[in-house]
């Protein structure tokens, strides 16, 4: 019986119920999970005909065997298919590209929340909106808001630092109520709070009348600083509202999504529409495949909705998936929204132009990455004539050592692929030496601790690099062809050599250097591999510097040990365990009554 007739019998024997479906390959290993309402009709329907996506039939070829979880119902397995996505990241589910490292905005929990941007979405109760295209586009809303709200910035912590210290020069500037006063209630900054939160869901007018609301009050009793400040919050967010471009009826809250996929890219476009009002827009990437099915875009929306902190009364969808498809999502939409959400496929009006906005704009963005991408292409073929290699490196390894003085020596392994930066494959080694600097020394060990891992099986380290470089000259590259040469390696490796300026010039083999000054697209692109190597080096070895003097610093408290120490800064900031009561820090796991004491004193003693 051949592995398909297996695989057939296998999936006749399915039952006709919810549940999730893990594709495995011959290794073992997870390259796909799926969904189903009926397990067995969907499962069969891989092994029973010859499929016209190019992917599907990959996928198929791959499959050997594959496992199923029985759910109670379609919602339930939905939630199921996004939690093993996330776990094991499947080769052939989509993704969005990098989704872990779109911002977002967030509100705490607590009475005194606060505003942060942060990249980690986690199920800790807190409000997300987002996600941005960018830091500098959260930080510029994050921004309006503390401003139009007075809503503090600082790291201060209320109500424990209620009175410690005096207001900054915010309060004076009227850019902040300052709560550190202790006169501002929990129940007057959390209305701030939630007016931000309503202008951070696009909900502008309904804020505005909050606020009009709030001024009419303290006008009527006579407290007319209060109401003078309201007033000009309602200018300010007057004035934001004015520069939204209108699309629909003042009351619709909806969320459009477009689908756009060539041989190349397959990018999400998303529009957000609030009170009538265009109010944002996001392109992504997709990962994982360039043909993704609309089954798979409605697992994508379920998880990015699942930690977002706004989900409207209505969605559009620019694709068709199936009717039942359609009504899942709305189902779990529902559930998370705690009321009815619907989902819609608009054929007319101004949903359907939305819809078209919206492929246009996910149109652009491939077409944008497109390009993007033949230059960079440019820039390899040329690097690889330049360097005399025999194709374009996909796999480009580059690392750089920092140190600050004989201790805290970091060596930084950076890595492009298909000219791209891939953070998720970037590495650090801690050099162990006892000879205190020895930048060679140091070079040798990480390539040595790195190199030594190819072949092996790991997911990153075992992959076999097509180019390695070096922040160094002649020296650095000779240590690195003598490892290479222990390991019985052949890689191509070279140096960048820089000139007086700290300015990438060259490239080195260890015997001749290879200009790239008037190579523009070669210069740019090794400089910005130098500038990203040397910036992480310098980022992990300040990082362990900082830890270091932060433990030695509460080492110098009785019963404080090294191990205590590292619990403390496991949990909290240096900056927030100088701030903490000693009621605080007795609730970090090994630490007692006396360290807590023996901690809050040493902190905020007159000494």
């Amino acid at each position: 019986m051949t592995v398909l007739e297996k695989l057939r019998e296998k999936a006749a024997s399915l039952p006709a119920c919810p549940g999730v479906y893990i594709m495995k390959n011959a290794d073992g290993n997870i390259i796909y999970v799926g969904k189903s309402k009926k397990l067995k009709n969907r499962v069969s329907s891989y092994f029973a005909k010859n499929h016209e996506s190019p992917k599907t039939a990959r996928l198929v070829s791959l499959i050997r065997d594959f496992d199923y979880i029985v759910c109670k119902t379609e919602i339930e397995a939905l939630t199921l298919e996004n939690v093993l996505i996330k776990k094991h990241s499947p080769k052939y589910n989509i993704k969005l590209k990098d989704a872990k490292s779109y911002p977002y905005i967030k509100v705490t929990v607590g009475d005194y929340p606060k505003l942060i941007v942060t990249r980690d979405r986690k199920s800790d109760g807190g409000r997300y909106f987002g996600p941005y295209s960018g830091t500098s586009v959260a930080y510029a809303a994050l921004d309006v808001i503390t401003k139009t709200f007075a809503i503090p910035t600082c790291k201060r912590s209320f109500p424990e630092d209620f009175g410690k210290e005096r207001p900054c020069i915010y309060k004076d500037m009227g850019r902040c109520v300052a709560p550190c006063t202790g006169k501002v209630s929990a129940e007057d900054y959390r209305s701030l709070i939630k007016s931000a939160e309503r202008v951070l869901a696009g909900e502008i007018k309904e804020a505005v009348g909050d606020l009009t609301e709030a001024m009419t009050r303290y006008a009527e009793a006579e407290e007319f600083e209060k109401a003078a400040s309201l007033r000009d919050r309602i200018y300010a967010l007057r004035g934001l509202s004015e520069k939204q471009k209108v699309v629909a009826d003042e009351k619709i809250n909806r969320d459009v999504f477009a689908l756009f996929s060539s041989p190349t890219e397959a990018v999400m476009a998303t529009l957000t529409v609030r009170g009538g009002a265009l109010v944002g827009k996001n392109e992504f990437m997709l990962e994982g495949n360039t043909d993704p099915t609309p089954a798979d875009c409605i697992s994508l929306i379920a998880d990015y909705y699942e930690a977002k902190g706004v989900i409207p009364k209505e969605v559009y969808l620019d694709f068709e998936p199936e009717d039942e498809d359609r009504e899942l999502l709305s189902d779990y939409l529902s559930m998370l929204a705690s009321r009815r959400v619907e989902v819609k496929i608009p054929a007319r009006g101004d949903g359907r132009a939305l819809c078209l906005m919206a492929r246009a704009n996910a149109e652009e963005m491939a077409r944008q990455y497109r390009l993007e991408g033949q230059r960079e292409d440019k820039s390899l073929r040329r690097l690889s004539v330049l360097l005399g290699l025999d194709r374009p490196p996909r796999r480009i390894e580059a690392y750089d050592i920092s140190n600050i003085g004989d201790e805290c020596i970091r060596a930084s392994m950076v890595v492009y692929i298909d000219g791209k930066a891939k953070k998720s494959e970037y590495r650090s080694f801690k050099i162990s030496t006892d000879d205190g600097r020895d930048d060679y020394g140091s070079m040798r060990q990480a390539l040595t601790r790195r190199l030594s891992h190819i072949g092996d099986g790991s997911q990153s380290l075992g992959e076999r690099p097509d180019l390695i470089l070096l922040d160094g000259g002649d020296a650095h590259v000779g240590v690195g062809l003598e490892v290479l040469a222990s390991l019985g390696l052949d890689i191509p490796l070279f140096g960048m050599v820089k000139d007086d300026f700290h300015k990438t010039r060259a490239m080195t083999d260890g015997e001749k250097e290879i200009s790239i000054a008037t190579e523009m697209g070669v210069y740019t692109f090794i400089y910005n591999i130098q500038e990203e190597a040397h910036r992480f080096a310098i980022k992990q070895s300040t990082g362990e510097k900082t830890k270091s003097l932060s433990r030695s610093t509460l080492e110098n408290i009785k019963g404080i040990g090294p191990a205590k120490a590292k619990r403390l800064l496991s949990e909290m900031r240096m900056s927030e365990i100088k701030e903490a009561s000693a009621e605080r820090l007795m609730l970090i796991k090994g630490i007692s009554e006396a360290d807590a004491k023996a901690i809050f004193e040493h902190y905020h003693s007159e000494d």
